[in-house]
């Protein structure tokens, strides 16, 4: 082999540099290549109480564990020689045309994770032409987040209160703002156990100790904007004091039935949809209700632990269900080619919490736009490589469930 000197001209190539970037939250979301990485990042920018209130869930977390591992599970079946130059990730849900077959799920205390809270996650779905729901736990109004997001969509989430007056109060401002979607969580009779919460001595408003403070300390952005922002509350149910456990069981209806659901639907107007769906004959019973839609879903392993995982569920309930209303998913979604492999077996769509919240607690509302735009790369990607140039393409022929662990029947 021949060898000699590197000329200068050959060289040169090889010495392009990539300009510094010196915006460091820019720097820090472009390196984020998965919602793992946010998840990192999150972590590392934001106290254990707040973070550990996102990550956690019931008991021993068995529930959620078993939610990712299921789409870890799926074995993609790809069609070859397909031309799928231009894939088109729209859909329509509920009405609406949506840039995406996925929605931001409504989440509790949202300002806690980071000051920008639910104003950020609107906006940002706004921006990516995807729908926004705000829980009755959040941390700012129905009518400030329509305000953040004028020209999207807002849904709203209704626990039913023991108050009942206060419950329909909320749902007619929402239907005032707006929100062209009910989502009734049906899951949450009592708290689940959260023990993280339990350990963190998470309350509400946030109690700070000797150690949560100390804990806060390497994370100036946080903390600053903790000291410098309104004081962190629900919204929609002030004067509170206590862990989130304690106000659900304090404040939440265990009596609430399907007469309950069939009232809610006397009063609401627009979309009705039931979220927390865990059976086939519950799938099959709100039918009866008039509802528009369902959310198979274990509330993200945060109430019964070992529940049943909603993608398990998904095959059998589409099967029965499909066309009656709209079937949508939660719980593990953590990659755009799960949202793939869920719309392929059956569901109209699907909902992001914690996906959406790591990407706040790393950035703000950069951060849920970056999340937004992982998911939508990977979902691209996954849909180029499977053969489909559209949603509606995708079909239980292109996905397996592979199975880790044995069902076993009891009469």
């Amino acid at each position: 082999m021949k060898r000699r000197f590197p000329r200068p001209k050959d060289l040169a190539p090889l010495l392009k540099f990539k300009k510094y970037d010196f915006n460091g939250k820019r720097r820090r979301l472009e390196s984020a290549l998965t919602i793992y990485d946010l998840r990192e990042i999150a972590k590392r920018r934001t106290p254990t109480a707040p973070f550990d209130y996102t990550d956690g869930s019931a008991e021993g977390e068995i529930s959620i564990r078993r939610a990712r591992e299921a789409f870890e599970d799926v074995q993609f079946t790809p069609n070859i020689l397909r031309n799928v130059a231009d894939a088109d990730t729209s859909i329509e849900v509920l009405g609406k045309r949506s840039a995406m077959p996925t929605s931001i799920a409504p989440t509790g205390f949202t300002r806690m994770m980071h000051s920008a809270g639910e104003q950020a996650g609107s906006a940002a779905a706004g921006k990516h032409g995807i729908p926004f729901t705000l829980s009755t736990l959040g941390t700012e109004t129905v009518e400030t987040v329509a305000q953040a997001n004028p020209e999207g969509r807002n849904w709203f989430q209704l626990y039913m209160l023991t108050d009942r007056e206060l419950s329909m109060g909320l749902v007619d401002r929402a239907a005032k703002a707006g929100y062209d979607t009910l989502f009734v969580t049906v899951d949450v009779p009592v708290a689940g156990a959260r023990l993280r919460d339990k350990r963190n001595g998470m309350t509400i408003p946030p109690t700070l100790t000797p150690k949560t403070i100390i804990n806060a300390i390497p994370r100036p952005e946080w903390w600053i904007n903790f000291l410098t922002t309104a004081p962190l509350e629900f919204a929609n149910l002030r004067h509170f004091q206590g862990t989130v456990g304690e106000l659900i069981d304090t404040m939440f209806d265990p009596t609430i039935t399907f007469d309950d659901l069939k009232w809610i639907r006397e009063q609401w107007k627009g979309n009705l949809v039931v979220k927390g769906i865990q059976s086939l004959q519950d799938a099959k019973t709100v039918a009866d209700f008039g509802v528009e839609g369902i959310v198979l879903s274990n509330h993200g392993g945060r109430q019964l632990d070992k529940a049943p995982v909603p993608f398990h569920l998904l095959p059998e309930v589409s099967k029965h269900m499909k066309g009656k209303y709209e079937i949508m998913i939660d719980t593990g979604i953590m990659n755009g080619a799960d949202i793939a492999a869920a719309v392929a077996l059956g569901a109209n769509s699907t909902m992001i919490g914690r996906a959406y919240l790591y990407g706040l607690m790393a950035g703000g509302q950069q951060g849920v736009e970056r999340t937004l735009e992982i998911l939508k790369d990977q979902l691209v990607r996954t849909m180029k490589l499977l053969g489909v140039n559209s949603v509606e393409e995708l079909e239980p022929k292109h996905v397996q469930q592979l199975r880790r662990y044995e069902e076993i029947k009891f009469d």
